[in-house]
């Protein structure tokens, strides 16, 4: 993974944001999904972070985020209830795989432990291993929260098949399961750790027609303290291959990821390797206490 002559730096000028808006339109060419230079230079002068990687002066990636408040129905003072919002990460196409947005998360992590920040948090489409892998197994993030149609199901870049399911990442920076995946003191079990303590696939998958995983017909009610949820490693695969096995998939992951959730689960990490001769993907949920109730698979 090589990083050499990439230089990571928050952006402030009107120049340096209209690149950042070049960007966008390359990565999503969709005139609704970009933020302008305009607005952009709006943000930063009133206390967003726009954070750039440049190579040779030119911006090749950026990461948006800005101040939002951690629980906005609490009724405590915002100063004690404010977090970072990490709103767009864009790396251009041929840089990527090369640790770019892991350097730019942990840039947002040190600008928000110097402002005394705690938590970080974004969206990310719940069916894509890629971003999950990144999110929840390299950063350290936990989930809670199942969003439905997060930005409607208008056509836009942000919707993919008539859906936009967004999980909801919680970025405790200074806690220690953070500090340990980023120091490599904790990286986390791999998969046949989690497998040969009896953690239990719910969804376990079977191949279909073009090689491609399908759903499982029936689902496993969660027994103990670990929970393995399987999802494609290659979500965009199916999408370009069988659009009606895609959106089975969309409906089957929204049914399973809610109700374990919603049972007292937390998806606390993503693990990749072989599982019964064939390479799979699965998010790992946990739980202090093992459920009584409250699954009900279907």
């Amino acid at each position: 993974m090589e990083l050499t002559n990439i230089e990571i730096r928050a952006l402030s000028e009107l120049d340096e944001l209209a690149q950042v808006e070049a960007i966008q339109q390359v990565v999503w060419p969709d005139p609704t999904a970009t933020v302008y230079r305009n607005f952009l230079l709006n943000m930063v002068r009133n206390g967003a972070l726009v954070l750039g990687a440049l190579e040779d002066k030119k911006i090749i990636g950026f990461l948006l985020s800005y101040l939002g408040i951690e629980s906005p129905g609490a009724q405590r003072p915002a100063m004690a209830n404010l977090k970072l919002v990490s709103q767009r990460m864009a790396i251009l196409p041929a840089y990527r795989d090369r640790g770019i947005g892991y350097e730019l998360k942990l840039a947002q992590r040190r600008f928000a432990i110097e402002q005394g920040i705690r938590l970080i948090t974004w969206t990310y489409d719940p069916l894509l291993a890629r971003n999950a892998h990144l999110n929840i197994r390299k950063l350290g993030g936990i989930v809670h929260d199942y969003w439905r149609d997060f930005y409607g199901t208008a056509p836009s870049a942000h919707v993919t098949l008539g859906s936009s399911d967004r999980l909801l990442v919680e970025w405790w920076v200074t806690g220690n399961r953070v500090e340990q995946r980023m120091t490599g003191k904790r990286g986390g079990l791999v998969l046949e750790q989690y497998t040969s303590a009896n953690a239990t696939v719910l969804n376990p998958t079977t191949i279909g027609a073009l090689d491609l995983p399908r759903p499982a017909e029936r689902i496993v009610r969660p027994q103990g303290m670990v929970a393995l949820v399987e999802i494609p490693e290659d979500f965009h695969a199916i999408i370009a291959a069988d659009q009606g096995l895609a959106r089975a998939w969309r409906g089957h992951s929204r049914g399973i990821i809610e109700q374990t959730l919603a049972s007292g689960y937390t998806i606390t990490d993503f693990v990749r390797g072989s599982f019964e001769g064939r390479s799979r993907a699965f998010y790992a949920l946990s739980m202090a206490d093992a459920p009584s109730s409250g699954f009900s698979p279907n």
